[in-house]
């Protein structure tokens, strides 16, 4: 009776090109998710862009001023109505 069983180990074919790329994939999909949640609920501060700011000289020349918007004249302005409730 024991020569009867077969204890070899199954076949198993071996993965195709796309189950390959399919595997991979998931994995780096994983670990970037791991890295956004991470970035979630380790914010980085913002302290350390602020102090390397001050330790740059500030001209007058370097530091610009954002240019205003010129009212467009093809555009009606909108009407101010309150709000019905």
């Amino acid at each position: 009776m024991a020569a009867e069983l077969d204890f070899s180990p199954p076949e198993i074919p071996e993965p195709t090109f796309m189950e390959n790329v399919l595997r991979y994939g998931l994995f780096i999909g994983a670990i970037f998710q791991l890295i956004c949640v991470l970035a979630i609920i380790l914010p980085i501060s913002k302290s350390h862009k602020t102090d390397s700011d001050s330790f740059e000289p500030k001209n007058s020349e370097t530091v610009k001023k954002p240019k205003a918007t010129a009212p467009q004249i093809s555009k009606k302005p909108k009407k101010e109505t309150k709000k019905k409730r």
